[in-house]
C-alpha cells in the first residue's frame, strides 16, 4: 500500500487532463519520486518527456489544487484510493492498455482475481422484451455468482443493477463522474444499495461532473474489470456497441441478445452477432463460453396452488411471453377489475410480473397444483 504522502501526488495527478497511464509511466521513470514529478519545473517536466500541452495544464492546474483537502476529501466520503501498483487493484483491469493509474472506490471491491465479472449495457431506452430479458439473465447470472458490472444509466444498466440485488448478488457501478456525483440524479438510492452490496468505481476524483467525453473512457474500465461484455439492446448508434468495440480491443468476449430485426432497438445487437459476437438466448450461454459452468444454479421449479378459480383462470394465460391485461380478461372471461386485483395479488405472491405497460409474465417456472 502507497504511504499517505505519496498518495496525495497520485490523487493530485489524476486531477491533471491528459495525464493518464502512459505519461505518468514516464514521470517515474524519470523522477525519483511523483512528489518529485509534481514539483518539477517545466524544462524538468519537458525533459521527462511530457509534451508542451500536458506540461502547460500541469503548470496551470498545479497551484490550484491542495492535496492535503484532496486526501481529507477522500476521508470524509469515505473513499477508497487504489492505484495500479496497489496488490487489491484489480489485476485483470490492469491488463488493458489504458488502464486508470488511480481508481476510486466506495464500498467493496474485490480484486477481479477473486470474483468473475461481466459486463451488461444496453439502450437508455429499452422495450418490454429488452426489459424482461434483461431481469432474467442478469437474475440467474447474479443467482451463479457473477458479478454484475454496469454504468449506472438510465434503461438496461440500471435494470442490470436492480436485477442483480434482486437476486442476491453482487454489482459493480463505473462512475464516468466523481463518485460524489450520482448522474442520473434520479439513481441515486440504487447507487445507495450498490455501495452496500458492492462497489462504486471512477477513475474520477471527486467533484469531477459527467462529462460527455467521459463516457467512452468510462466503459473501458466497465469491459476491463469483466471477463466479457453482454449487449441487451442497442440500436446502431448505441453507446453500449462502445464498450462491445473497447472489449474485443481488451481480449474480452462479447455476448448480444438477439432481437427483432424490425426493431430498431435491436439493429446493433444483430448487427454484433453478424460480425462474430456470441449468441445468447439463455444464461448458461454465457457460462459455457467462459467455461463457467461448474457454476451454474440449478434450475428452479417453484410449485403453486392457486387460492381460487380467478387466480386459476388468469394463471392459465401467463407464460414467458408479455401479454396485456385485455387480452387475459377476452381469454379467461374475468372482468378487468378482477382480472387486474388477481394480478396483483400474484404479483405479490411472487408468481407474476409486470413487465410495462399492462404486460405480464410468469416471473419464474411453476408447477401449477
Amino acid at each position: 500500500m502507497v504511504a499517505t504522502n505519496e498518495l496525495k501526488y497520485w490523487v493530485g495527478f489524476s486531477r491533471i487532463p491528459g495525464i493518464g497511464r502512459v505519461r505518468l509511466s514516464q514521470l517515474k521513470e524519470h523522477f525519483d519520486s511523483l512528489q518529485d514529478a509534481w514539483k518539477a519545473s517545466e524544462g524538468e517536466l519537458k525533459q521527462a518527456g511530457l509534451d508542451s500541452r500536458s506540461v502547460d495544464t500541469l503548470l496551470l492546474l498545479r497551484p490550484k489544487i491542495s492535496l492535503e483537502a484532496e486526501i481529507e476529501k477522500l476521508a470524509r466520503y469515505k473513499v477508497k484510493t487504489l492505484i495500479c501498483e496497489d496488490p487489491g487493484y484489480p489485476s485483470r483491469l490492469r491488463e488493458i492498455y489504458d488502464y486508470p493509474p488511480v481508481l476510486y472506490v466506495r464500498g467493496n471491491l474485490l480484486p477481479s482475481q477473486d470474483e468473475p465479472c461481466l459486463a451488461v449495457v444496453g439502450t437508455r431506452r429499452p422495450t418490454i422484451y429488452g426489459r424482461q430479458v434483461a431481469e432474467e439473465i442478469v437474475a440467474d447470472l447474479a443467482g451463479s455468482k457473477i458479478t454484475i458490472v454496469s454504468g449506472l444509466a438510465r434503461g438496461i444498466d440500471s435494470i442490470a443493477h436492480r436485477a442483480a440485488l434482486e437476486a442476491g448478488g453482487k454489482t459493480i457501478a463505473v462512475f464516468a463522474s466523481g463518485l460524489d456525483i450520482v448522474y442520473p440524479a434520479e439513481n441515486a438510492r440504487l447507487a445507495q444499495t450498490i455501495m452496500e452490496h458492492g462497489a462504486l468505481v471512477s477513475e474520477h476524483p471527486l467533484g469531477v461532473k459527467p462529462r460527455a467525453e467521459n463516457f467512452p473512457l468510462r466503459n473501458r474500465i466497465m469491459s476491463g474489470l469483466s471477463l466479457g461484455a453482454l449487449v441487451v439492446e442497442a440500436g446502431e448508434r448505441s453507446g453500449a456497441l462502445i464498450t462491445a468495440f473497447q472489449a474485443l480491443g481488451q481480449n474480452r468476449e462479447v455476448f448480444a441478445i438477439p432481437g427483432n430485426i424490425l426493431s430498431p432497438a435491436s439493429k446493433g445487437t444483430n448487427r454484433l452477432i453478424q460480425e462474430g459476437a456470441k449468441l445468447v438466448c439463455h444464461y448458461t450461454d454465457i457460462l459455457e463460453e467462459l467455461n463457467l459452468t461448474m457454476i451454474a444454479q440449478q434450475p428452479k421449479m417453484k410449485e403453486f396452488l392457486p387460492a381460487n378459480e380467478a387466480e386459476s383462470a388468469v394463471l392459465k394465460q401467463l407464460t414467458f411471453e408479455p401479454i396485456h391485461i385485455d387480452e387475459i380478461c377476452r381469454r379467461s372471461g374475468l372482468t378487468a377489475p378482477e382480472a387486474s386485483s388477481t394480478l396483483a395479488i400474484l404479483e405479490l405472491k411472487g408468481v407474476a410480473k409486470q413487465v410495462g405497460n399492462m404486460n405480464y409474465v410468469l416471473a419464474h417456472e411453476i408447477k401449477a397444483e
